[in-house]
């Protein structure tokens, strides 16, 4: 077992029965279809009288229920009519001069500028805010491309930033593979490749979470749980949901095409839009999805049991697979599978059999 890898790449058991289709990066054209961000809008049903001011009188409770009814709902709820503030370091809100929000934003901001050709002041590594001397340069470049000159960076600066105003809609996809589907995204080596029962049908490059612990791509085995159309801004024309336990992960596509083929995102993998169209048409809910790459420092201290969840479950998860305690698949929820994989070792090695991870389980699976 190599060491940034913990899952080994589906065997190819036979020749290639199909064409295999592999996109490199030097083949790529900057394309986005730059459409608006939609949004849900909510109707006027609270009603009046007592049920009114109570709403209002109690905003903290209110608040918690409306955050409840959106993370309940996420997986049903159709893109075209959900948005985000920020999902996956992908902010829908327009920069403005003195924000702080988004550091990753304004980075990627003062880098394109400068691939442009605009002088651009030293700023702070990461950034801290986006000061009004890169706001400046930002009014320079929205006047040379006939936008409003206000510093303010949306959906159109974004355009004209990746593509200098060309934008080209690709969506008419290839020939659909046939047979099981399923996805293996190599956060090393940024790519993306479907396999139609088992075998590879069409690789294409990405750009995944930087390389910083709280931003990698998750390694795990997920599944797609929901999808979305034109979300718009950060997310591209498609939107493809995971289901990773700790937070909102995803495959979609951009309005950074040239951000393809690096390390940009905080965990979500993103895609050429024309891309991400095709593989969207071919792929349904349920498919599955592997993601292989660089591990994050874990620290090992908690004891693990029935119903938890999170990146260290991950890896051991992995590791009792590995050993050939079988789990059936390293999805972060700590379930009976993975309680009976643990009640098996310990029987192996001697332990008291209760099925929760603690320091003895760890160091056996030379987690610590």
């Amino acid at each position: 077992m190599s060491g940034a890898y913990f899952f080994s790449r589906p065997k190819i058991l036979k020749r290639r029965p199909v064409p295999y289709y592999d996109v490199m990066p030097d083949e790529e054209k900057s394309v986005l279809d730059g459409s608006g961000l939609k949004v849900m809008k909510v109707g006027k049903w609270l009603g009046s009288g007592y049920w009114r001011h109570w709403v209002f009188a109690m905003p903290a409770m209110w608040a918690i229920f409306a955050i409840s009814v959106i993370m309940l709902t996420l997986p049903i709820i159709p893109g075209e009519v959900l948005a985000w503030d920020s999902v996956c370091g992908t902010s829908s809100m327009p920069l403005r001069p003195g924000d702080s929000s988004f550091p990753e934003e304004i980075a990627a901001l003062s880098e394109r500028l400068m691939e442009l050709g605009y002088q651009v002041p030293e700023m702070a590594v990461p950034p801290t805010s986006y000061d009004q001397a890169l706001a400046d340069v930002v009014r320079r470049f929205q006047a040379d491309h006939g936008l409003v000159p206000d510093g303010i960076v949306g959906e159109a600066t974004w355009q004209a930033l990746a593509g200098e105003g060309q934008w080209i809609v690709v969506s008419t996809p290839g020939a659909a593979p046939k047979g099981k589907l399923s996805i293996l995204v190599d956060a090393d080596r940024l790519r993306l490749t479907l396999y139609a029962d088992g075998v590879p049908y069409k690789s294409y490059p990405i750009a995944v979470g930087r390389p910083k612990d709280d931003l990698l791509s998750p390694v795990g085995e997920w599944k797609i749980i929901n999808k979305g159309v034109n979300w718009g801004g950060g997310f591209g024309t498609r939107w493809m949901g995971l289901n990773v336990p700790w937070g909102i992960y995803g495959i979609h596509g951009t309005n950074k095409p040239y951000s393809i083929g690096t390390r940009a995102s905080h965990g979500c993998i993103r895609m050429y839009n024309h891309h991400v169209e095709e593989l969207y048409s071919w792929v349904p809910i349920g498919t599955p999805v592997t993601i292989v790459g660089p591990a994050p420092k874990i620290s090992y201290t908690r004891t693990i049991k029935m119903g938890m969840s999170g990146r260290d479950v991950v890896y051991v998860q992995m590791k009792l697979d590995g050993a050939g305690f079988e789990v059936h698949g390293a999805d972060g929820r700590f379930g009976p599978k993975s309680a009976a994989a643990v009640e098996a070792l310990q029987k192996v090695y001697g332990l008291p059999v209760d099925g929760t991870v603690y320091d003895d389980v760890y160091y056996i699976l030379g987690l610590k």
